[in-house]
């Protein structure tokens, strides 16, 4: 799944290891979901929403158009 998050997380200077510390998780678990490698659980992918204040679909995006 795409994400924004290494963007957002750039946006206000913010390391991995800050932003997974008011996350709750790892700077290992941010990596690997600015990498894609993995996606984040669904209450994660929302405190995340909720830490940049923005909805969960202006962060990630599966790829599939809404039109489907």
């Amino acid at each position: 799944m795409k994400n924004r998050l290494k963007v957002l997380r750039a946006e206000r200077d913010w390391s991995q290891a800050e932003l997974g510390g008011r996350l709750g998780v790892s700077r290992h678990a941010i990596i690997a979901i600015e990498s894609g490698k993995h996606d984040p659980s669904l209450p994660l992918a929302f405190k995340i929403a909720r830490l940049f204040k923005q909805p969960i679909e202006e962060i990630f995006d599966d790829g599939k158009d809404d039109h489907d």
